[in-house]
Formats: C-alpha cells, structure tokens, sequence
C-alpha cells in the first residue's frame, strides 16, 4: 500500500476558515509543497526545518492514529500541507477508509496540480494564491482542474483566496469573474505568523479592512467575508 508523508496529526479542533468554518474537525499535516509562499503559516511543511518530524504512513496507520488521538469525537478530517495534491493514490484510499467510516474528507489545495481523488472529496477548497505570496499562477491549470470538479467531481467545492493588500484584492476580482458561479471565499491574511500572544485586535482589523472593500464593491455582491477564526482564538500558537 502506498504511503503519506505525515509531519502532524492533531484535533478535535474547529476549522477556522473556508466553507468548513466552525465545523469539529481532525487534522493531518502532508508533507511537501510545490509553492513557496513568502506569507506562509505553515512553512514547516516544506522549508526543511521540520523534515525530522516526517512520517512515512499508510492510510490505514493515519485512521488508526486519528482514532487513537480522538475515538468517535469527530465526523470530519480535514487533510491539508504543503500541499496534499503533490500526493497520488494513498490519499485516495485514505478518503476511501474514512467514507466506510462515514466520516467527511476536506482539503484545501492550490489549484496547481490534478488529482482524480479530487472528485471524491466531501468539501475540496482550491486556493489560487494571490501576488503577495510571490507565486505565479498557472491560469490554464487552474481553469482545467475547474472544469474537471464542477463536471465529475461529487464535493461542495469552492474558491479561497487570502488577501493582504488592493492588487491581491484585485486578484480575488479576476478570480470571481472566472468562476461566478463557484461560492468564493475572502480571508484576510495574517501578516505576521511568528508574533507571540495576542493578535485578534490586528487580525479584526485587517477583517474590517477587507469588509469595506467588499461592501463597497458591486462585482462582489456574493463574496463571502471571513476571519481565520483559529487565529482570533488560538492566535499563532500550532496544533490548533
């Protein structure tokens, strides 16, 4: 059986952002991504530092270790990196192993790479990021992996995108009118992921911020306006 790089398995926690927001969830951590983002919360999963705590597992041994860490106190499992997409049929038969349980797969991913286990997802979030995060995106890729979710794919998918200034607001516009029809997401972004203690009063800020630019923009009617509700709580603290 083919295997997942694992750096961190944790939860029950809730889900701060994108459509799942506020639902109980477990957590496991992959291992690898193929962006580099200059704002990214998460670098450990690729920048090297955290590479000893990788674990090579099979699907069966990351159920096991979920079910260890929580028994039946979750319904769902929100698998996320780095970025999960890199991975091929070992995250298809761990989505498999947790629908015999009943239990919902989501994952977020940034829209650069193809997986047919997309299509079996509960809830897939694509995250194209925007020019803050230094990446450039692949347009055509984004559009095919679109098309092919919205004509096979059975999840509640939809689109995020996390926004630190106007040209990455910008960005969000050119994505809605891509894909009017798809449920976008906006987040303000957290542009200081290593600040000890208490961060909500920036973080709102950042939250009204976005708010007026939305509320003020008709293109925008349907754009839905979120916090990254883990870190108002938790603010930067990990395993949260």
């Amino acid at each position: 059986m083919s295997k997942i790089p694992v750096i961190e398995m944790f939860g029950p926690t809730i889900q701060g952002e994108g459509a799942v927001i506020g639902v109980k969830t477990m957590f496991v951590r992959t291992y690898g991504c193929d962006y580099r983002c200059s704002w990214c919360d998460s670098a450990f999963t690729w920048d090297g530092s955290a590479k000893d705590k990788v674990t090579m597992m099979e699907p069966q041994e990351i159920l096991a270790g979920l079910l260890e860490l929580a028994g039946e106190n979750f319904n769902c499992v929100t698998i996320s990196g780095g970025n999960p997409a890199l991975i091929g049929e070992a995250i298809g038969e761990f989505i498999t192993l947790l629908h015999e349980r009943g239990i919902q797969a989501a994952i977020e991913t940034q829209g650069s790479r193809w997986q047919d286990w997309f299509n079996d997802v509960d809830v897939l979030t694509i995250s194209p990021k925007p020019p803050s995060s230094g990446m450039k995106t692949d347009w055509d890729k984004l559009h095919e992996i679109m098309l092919r979710v919205g004509n096979h794919g059975k999840a509640a998918h939809s689109l995020k995108v996390v926004v630190f200034n106007q040209e990455d607001y910008e960005y969000a516009r050119k994505v809605h009118f891509k894909y009017p029809e798809v449920p976008l997401f906006l987040q303000p972004g957290n542009d200081n992921v290593t600040e000890e203690g208490d961060i909500s009063g920036r973080l709102l800020g950042r939250l009204e911020w976005l708010f007026n630019l939305v509320i003020a923009d008709p293109q925008m009617n349907r754009a839905r306006v979120l916090p990254q509700l883990h870190a108002l709580i938790w603010h930067n603290k990990r395993g949260k």
